[in-house]
């Protein structure tokens, strides 16, 4: 998570005693929801106690964790989060972090190669641009069910499926299964 500006940094977010926290770039007042926005999207921010300038960041981060659980959106399961705790004090606890890191990353690596395979699965094939329509549709579907994009169930803004040529992927279609079929049923003499 380290997109920003271009040569500017973390953006600061600055906490007051009163709990409220100030975006320093855009000059106005934030929640926690816009904070975990922020994360989405891949911006890089630094929380400040505005008294004594310590980072809170981790507090913060932490907090924002929390009352997703809470909404019930859990990811952390119980096994998982006993697991941590009893880690905490132990011999161990320095290795957690370097760890915990690395298994994100690498889970984050996959994530965008599955994507990528599954698209290239089907290039050059009648398949391609309805895996891409598919794909848009999916992508639409899971911002819409993502805290902060506006009611459940309504799409965020964002690509609209563009409308079938009905008969022409039919066809198509149709040829493709035909193809495949003939293979299959050479495969099976």
């Amino acid at each position: 998570m380290k997109k920003s500006a271009a040569g500017t940094g973390p953006v600061i977010i600055k906490k007051y005693a009163n709990r409220r926290l100030y975006n320093t770039e855009t000059s106005s007042y934030i929640t926690l929801d816009h904070l975990a926005a922020m994360t989405r999207e891949g911006r890089d921010f630094k929380v400040v106690d505005a008294k004594t300038e310590e980072d809170i960041t981790h507090n913060v981060l932490t907090q924002i964790i929390m009352e997703e659980e809470q909404r019930g959106q859990t990811m952390l399961p119980v096994n998982f989060l006993r697991q941590l705790i009893a880690l905490y004090g132990d011999s161990m606890q320095a290795m957690v972090p370097g760890y915990l890191e690395a298994s994100m990353e690498s889970f984050r690596r996959n994530q965008q190669q599955f994507k990528s395979a599954v698209e290239g699965a089907f290039a050059n094939s009648p398949f391609a641009e309805m895996a891409k329509r598919n794909m848009e549709i999916f992508e639409a579907a899971t911002q819409a069910f993502k805290p902060g994009s506006g009611m459940a169930g309504t799409p965020a803004a964002g690509p609209a499926p563009a409308p079938a040529s009905g008969e022409d992927d039919v066809s198509a279609l149709k040829a493709e299964l035909a193809r495949l079929q003939d293979k299959i049923e050479k495969l099976a003499k």
